[in-house]
């Protein structure tokens, strides 16, 4: 049984150990079985084409380790190194000789030189899933695309289509999940792949957009990565105050700093166990403002404006998660954030703080995601705004983000989902009424009186209660 690939390249790095890829020879699907059965761990099939199987191990605390063991291909551990994708993970080791480097295509003298360079020349043809880890690793470990892979990559964009719609989007999510999504989402664009991949995209570019926006959409598309990637940095929990940081980030932390392990504690949970909400989180941004080719009008202000472009934004990332083969949960999520990415803008207008009324209204709406949509709202100001941006105004931002933040981690139970005064079967017994509509109306609206502070007894949720029934039944 042999290490290979970014098991051996990273640790050759010097890179922390994280998930562990091995070949063997024979059934590496029944080997990982029987691995998993002995440690107690889950596991699936990753690859049955390809004979991988996956062996997850969860630790205390939540954090899980990926055991990947795939069938050798070829007649030895050569053979199937030559037959992978590029150099740097055309790397092995024997398991019981772990510092003996097989290296049949100098991967390591690539990896010092700081070079991508394909196994061969039939290597991205072979599985054009390899455009998209290309511009993955090019971007991770700052590598330089040797010109004749560069030309095969680009001639094999279009052959994505001969790609499995799972094995796209699971690359484009560990795309999205590494440290600079946004270069990596310029290579893409600079190679033709957008079309192919996230075909809503592509319109974007030069798209013009009115002041205070100082930029086109698809520029302003990207901004709102590298902006997101910025206030998630300064509210990790390690972060160093002293790393290198601006004005608007400084208040970012001074403002919001307090909420950072439950910030990191949200991003760390997962609506699908293959894919971080951090992924999720960034493949919303690249859809936040993808209708506004499909919205552009000018009114009678001779201005431009892109009325309803976050609904039908919303149906477009649903479209395109669905493609992608997201899971429910998932697409739910990013349509959400698309659908909703305005609201703390709406909220701070005037300069007021939103209501206990508006916060319960926006969380009733948005649910968990109102702390997505509350992020992704700080870096498309950023983005909007550039060097132009109004200090008094991102303050603002920062003090409706945090009032919403500290509603949901601090007051969930009064401005939320405060405790029910009343039941479903106290409205039939007390009121007489049949079950239908006008309970679920009710107690809606119950609730709501209680976030805003309005109610807070039975008699007042009983009060309220009648005075609906006599409203309807005085409109019939």
């Amino acid at each position: 049984m042999f290490l290979v690939g970014g098991t051996v390249r990273d640790g050759l790095l010097g890179l922390p150990e994280h998930d562990i890829d091995l070949v063997l020879e024979g059934d590496a699907l029944q080997f990982a079985r029987e691995v998993a059965n002995r440690l107690g761990a889950a596991y699936y099939p990753l690859d049955i084409e390809r004979g991988t199987g996956r062996v997850v191990l969860t630790y205390p605390g939540g954090k899980r380790q990926f055991l990947d063991f795939a069938r050798m291909r070829g007649s030895d551990i050569e053979s199937d190194l030559k037959a992978r994708d590029f150099t740097i993970n055309a790397m092995a080791s024997e398991i019981h000789q772990p510092f003996t480097l097989i290296d049949p295509l100098n991967g390591a003298a690539d990896l010092r030189a700081h070079c991508l360079h394909a196994c061969s020349p039939t290597a991205i043809n072979d599985d054009p899933v390899r455009v998209l880890r290309a511009i993955r690793l090019a971007n991770v470990y700052e590598l330089k695309i040797d010109p004749d892979t560069l030309k095969d990559i680009r001639q094999n964009v279009p052959h994505m289509q001969r790609v499995s719609a799972e094995r796209l989007r699971d690359e484009l999510f560990r795309v999205l999940d590494s440290p600079r999504p946004a270069t990596a989402l310029r290579l893409m664009e600079q190679l033709g792949v957008l079309p192919h991949l996230l075909p809503e995209l592509a319109p974007l570019k030069g798209l013009l957009q009115p002041p205070p926006h100082v930029s086109d959409v698809w520029t302003h598309t990207v901004e709102v990565l590298v902006r997101l990637e910025s206030v998630l940095r300064v509210m990790e929990v390690e972060y160093d105050p002293d790393s290198g940081t601006n004005l608007a980030t400084g208040l970012v932390s001074l403002r919001l700093g307090r909420y950072r392990g439950q910030l990191n504690d949200h991003l760390n949970s997962s609506l699908n166990p293959n894919r971080s909400l951090r992924s999720l989180l960034f493949f919303a941004v690249l859809y936040h403002d993808a209708a506004k080719p499909l919205t552009s009008s000018s009114g009678d202000d001779e201005q431009i404006h892109f009325y309803g472009h976050e609904q039908i934004g919303a149906r477009l990332i649903h479209q395109r998660a669905s493609a992608l083969r997201l899971s429910n949960d998932e697409v739910e999520r990013a349509e959400m954030i698309v659908q909703q990415h305005m609201r703390p803008m709406w909220l701070g207008q005037e300069g007021r703080l939103p209501s206990h009324r508006a916060i319960y209204r926006f969380f009733r709406d948005a649910g968990e995601a109102g702390v997505d949509i509350c992020m992704i709202s700080l870096a498309d100001m950023l983005a909007t705004y550039g060097p132009t941006l109004p200090t008094d105004a991102w303050a603002h931002r920062l003090d409706v983000v945090r009032t919403l933040l500290e509603a949901w981690w601090e007051h969930r139970n009064e401005y939320i989902s405060p405790i029910p005064l009343v039941g479903g079967k106290t409205l039939i017994d007390e009121f007489g009424l049949a079950p239908g509509p006008l309970i679920g109306e009710i107690l809606e609206a119950i609730r709501e009186a209680q976030a805003a502070g309005e109610i807070q007894e039975t008699d007042q949720a009983l009060k309220l209660a009648r005075s609906i029934i006599e409203s309807k039944n005085a409109a019939l």
